[in-house]
């Protein structure tokens, strides 16, 4: 986490407005040290970020609610649902937007942006990024945040995984399921709902739960995949369990914590999925070439067999998970 924003307060250079305050995009370790938590709401897209901000007390609202007297945005690395976030900043406010971001985000091309629509102070760099303030301008023709349906069909919004079109891994692993899954299965880091709906395609499956950490994501999913047998958890898989053990876990786990590839998310999902079966439960997952997955899959299941070779893309079937040891 950097402080610039609360420096940036603290120096005079931004003025947080007198009234409530919006803020879009926070995630875990926002830097929301010079605002007022009595006048302040956060909107909830992810919940692990969710628990983590209620951990340091702030609240978090699933909607915007009413008109703010300014609005604080948290720049997302997606370009598309940077703008998205502009837009509804505009909505929600004719007050300013004091934008937030590092560069790692293109926080410097997002100004350049919005400088051609809007009155723009001059940007203030720390710690590698830049906080500025937008007054005025018009992003109504920027893209909204919420799920809308694309000319293939499909459900998306700015900013989930994939939100350009159909995953290739996924696509790979969705052919490479059985004809038959029979019993309950969990989709895990479901996304906008792609792998769901082959797998509710198949025959046998009794149930199936989208357990998915972005919310925005989920809403897309209940739009894709209109079953009765589906049910839809918006949870941090790492932390979440089923009420009962299923038959079947299908994953296409995400392998990045912000820009950099992270191989441990994949190996808590694969550690996850073996607590989350039954005793002779079965995981598809599929994977980049590059995660070393073998490994935490062997210690976790007694049996795990790699499907149809793939250049870019590891296939996995295994099943039977081992007993966790305690400690």
């Amino acid at each position: 986490m950097t402080d610039r924003l609360s420096l940036a307060v603290a120096r005079g250079i931004v003025a947080l407005p007198e009234g409530e305050v919006l803020v879009l995009g926070a995630v875990a370790d926002s830097d929301l040290g010079a605002l007022d938590k009595a006048r302040t709401r956060l909107l909830w897209r992810y919940h692990d970020a969710h628990l983590a901000l209620a951990a340091r007390g702030w609240t978090s609202v699933r909607k915007p609610g009413g008109p703010a007297d300014g609005v604080v945005v948290f720049a997302p690395r997606a370009r598309a649902a940077q703008r998205a976030y502009l837009r509804l900043a505009r909505e929600m406010t004719d007050g300013p937007i004091i934008v937030d971001g590092p560069k790692t985000h293109g926080i410097d091309a997002l100004f350049r942006e919005i400088r051609q629509r809007a009155d723009v102070s001059e940007a203030w760099s720390k710690a590698h990024g830049k906080v500025f303030v937008v007054n005025g301008g018009d992003f109504s023709d920027w893209p909204e945040i919420h799920p809308a349906k694309g000319a293939d069909g499909w459900w998306r919004a700015p900013g989930v995984f994939s939100a350009d079109g159909i995953d290739k891994a996924s696509a790979l692993l969705a052919a490479e399921l059985p004809a038959k899954l029979e019993g309950a299965v969990l989709d895990l880091g479901a996304g906008w709902g792609y792998l769901s709906r082959a797998i509710l395609e198949r025959d046998g499956v009794t149930a199936l739960t989208l357990v998915e950490n972005d919310e925005t994501a989920l809403r897309a999913a209940y739009r894709n995949v209109e079953d009765d047998r589906a049910a839809f958890v918006c949870a941090d898989v790492r932390a979440w369990r089923p009420d009962q053990p299923v038959d079947h876990v299908v994953t296409n786990p995400p392998f990045h914590s912000g820009r950099a590839s992270d191989p441990e998310l994949g190996r808590a999902f694969i550690l996850a999925a073996a607590d989350m079966l039954k005793p002779k439960g079965q995981l598809w997952l599929v994977a980049n070439r590059h995660l070393p997955y073998e490994s935490t899959l062997e210690d976790a299941f007694r049996n795990v067999q790699t499907l149809t070779p793939n250049p870019s893309f590891k296939l996995f079937h295994a099943t039977s998970p081992k007993p966790r040891r305690k400690g």
